[in-house]
């Protein structure tokens, strides 16, 4: 998010993999060579720029380079170069085969996270190939004042390479919000639009242009009143970041005194500063399967051990809620593939552990054994259909609580909840409540499977909308049945983190929400702006209308008559 106003500067562009042709190796040990200093050349561009940019980010986004290290020196993709090499393969065409390998699997997952991890790896990918060809690319010196970079792709060596004193803002025409480029321009307040779509760059360059990254466009040339229009957006948007800082200790209280927890969700390590940093009362989801993803094997006890415990440790004593591994389907680990003809309707979550118990069991142990002396943790199953999934999951965690009792490691049973995430779910929330200890709705999934509605497919993403009437009975529905049964009702995903929805869910029930660390402080400021009586109101009507824009109009209206219109601008 944010706003801009400078003049465009474009980055040179890296080679194409798609352009590289098949060719025989002539010398397969000269080809091996130098592939090695091709890899070697990158890394040092890598830590070039994280030397660099290492005084503008937080500790949290520095660690995003020692991942681009990790994809650089990950085993499979060096030994699938080096065995086609072998094979007979140009040192080009092998690295091509590898990393297209390694990109159509990262774009099957299902989490936006992982399938935006593909960029990171066309980069890499073309950085690599560049150095083979002995060509490296450079990034022209920024001449104007304020400047914007504006490119195909951007890269992290693009926003290294630009003066920061001088680089306002980003334009990429392809990429999303979760790619390390993104994550790296948010750490470092630069205002960001991507994947804006095919545009002739040529235009761009020398000119003059409004990067506004609340609406995710862009205004090539604008007249002087919408310059002079942003530039009080510009100064408005200032206020509003200070007011911001000033709640990060305050708590999501309403103005008559209810208070809710606000937590964020995590799925790295490297979450640990910014969920901090944004005043969040804890971890409602931190997503264990990140930690399988980025390895090269099935993670052992000890070290998943050693994860949890540091993240544990690092809230204690507020609540983390870690979702046992939520892979299968369209969301698989490099070294276990699944295939699949509809994998949104196949083996993952609960359904995939419950089918692998030896890799359930270890990753619970080592749950209980982190959670030993601390006893913040909550753990919490995905993707439940039936109650005998829940009793079959509640057995296989009492027999590692057992086994760690008769080894000599004390665990205290920690609390215990669900994922209401698909309709059967929701028409079983009641029985599912009593076997455990709270219920916590994906509004993501749920949303998706309601609605049956590929939120990654164009012709119907308009369609997908975790305010549409049905969704919000369904969530009513499985607040009432947890309170009947005595238990609270968490709420995580995108609805979450949106401020007015927010709101509308405090009036609705809902006992803790959870959202992106980002979306924190501006939540935050919602709940404090109203009562809860009149989010209860709000609540009243919004399940009376019959239309997604109803819904959204009123909540867009409540919000701007308690002062909060700069919000709406961004939730338009």
């Amino acid at each position: 998010p944010g706003i801009a106003i400078g003049t465009v500067t474009i980055p040179h562009l890296l080679a194409d993999l798609d352009d590289v042709p098949d060719r025989p190796a002539l010398d397969p040990a000269a080809e091996e060579a130098a592939f090695h200093r091709a890899i070697a050349a990158v890394e040092q561009e890598v830590r070039e720029a994280s030397e660099h940019l290492a005084p503008l980010l937080p500790p949290t986004e520095q660690a995003l380079f020692t991942v681009y290290r990790m994809m650089l020196s990950s085993d499979s993709l060096l030994s699938d170069t080096l065995d086609g090499i072998r094979a007979g393969h140009w040192a080009p065409a092998a690295w091509r085969d590898a990393i297209r390998s390694r990109v159509r699997l990262l774009e099957q997952a299902e989490d936006p996270y992982l399938s935006t991890r593909a960029e990171d790896i066309r980069d890499l990918g073309r950085r690599v190939l560049h150095h083979l060809r002995a060509a490296p690319a450079q990034t022209p010196e920024p001449t104007a004042e304020r400047c914007i970079l504006v490119a195909e792709e951007m890269s992290v060596a693009h926003l290294a390479a630009a003066p920061p004193e001088r680089l306002a803002g980003i334009v990429c025409l392809r990429g999303s919000a979760l790619s390390h480029v993104a994550l790296l321009a948010r750490a470092m307040g630069i205002p960001a639009v991507l994947g804006l779509g095919d545009r002739p760059l040529g235009r761009f360059e020398g000119n003059t242009i409004i990067v506004d990254g609340y609406q995710g466009r862009v205004y090539l040339n604008p007249d002087a009143a919408m310059r002079k229009e942003y530039q009080q957006l510009i100064a408005n948007e200032a206020e509003l970041t200070q007011e911001l800082r000033t709640l990060r200790e305050q708590p999501a209280m309403t103005q008559d005194g209810y208070r809710i927890p606000l937590h964020a969700k995590a799925g790295l390590l490297t979450d640990i500063a910014k969920v901090m940093d944004n005043g969040a009362d804890g971890v409602g989801l931190y997503r264990t399967e990140f930690a399988f993803m980025v390895r090269e094997s099935f993670p052992s006890e000890d070290e998943q051990y050693q994860i949890y415990r540091q993240m544990l440790a690092a809230f204690a004593p507020r609540p983390v809620v870690m979702r046992t591994l939520d892979i299968g389907g369209d969301k698989t680990l490099p070294y276990f593939r699944i295939e699949e003809s509809n994998p949104f309707l196949g083996w993952r979550g609960m359904r995939f552990t419950l089918d692998h118990p030896d890799i359930f069991l270890t990753q619970l142990r080592a749950m209980l054994r982190a959670n030993t002396g601390l006893n913040n943790l909550r753990i919490l199953f995905p993707m439940i259909t039936t109650v005998e999934e829940v009793d079959e999951a509640l057995q296989l965690l009492e027999r590692a609580h057992r086994e760690l009792c008769e080894e000599g490691c004390p665990a205290a049973r920690p609390e215990i909840g669900v994922m209401i995430e698909i309709p059967s779910a929701v028409w079983q929330a009641g029985q599912l409540a009593r076997r455990v200890d709270f219920l916590s709705v994906g509004t993501n999934d749920l949303t998706q499977y309601l609605l049956a509605v590929d939120r990654d497919n164009a012709r119907v993403a308009s369609l997908y909308d975790n305010l549409h009437p049905s969704m919000l009975k369904a969530i009513a529905h499985v607040i009432a049945e947890g309170h009947q049964a005595g238990r609270p009702v968490n709420l995580c995903g995108e609805m979450p983190a949106d401020p007015g929805a927010a709101v509308l869910l405090l009036g609705m029930g809902v006992d803790s929400l959870s959202a992106g660390a980002v979306s924190v402080p501006k939540v935050k400021w919602a709940i404090r702006s109203f009562t809860l009586t009149k989010a209860r109101e709000l609540a009243q009507q919004a399940l009376a209308l019959e239309t997604v824009g109803e819904v959204r109009q009123l909540l867009n209206e409540a919000l701007r008559q308690v002062g909060l219109g700069e919000i709406v601008r961004e939730l338009v």
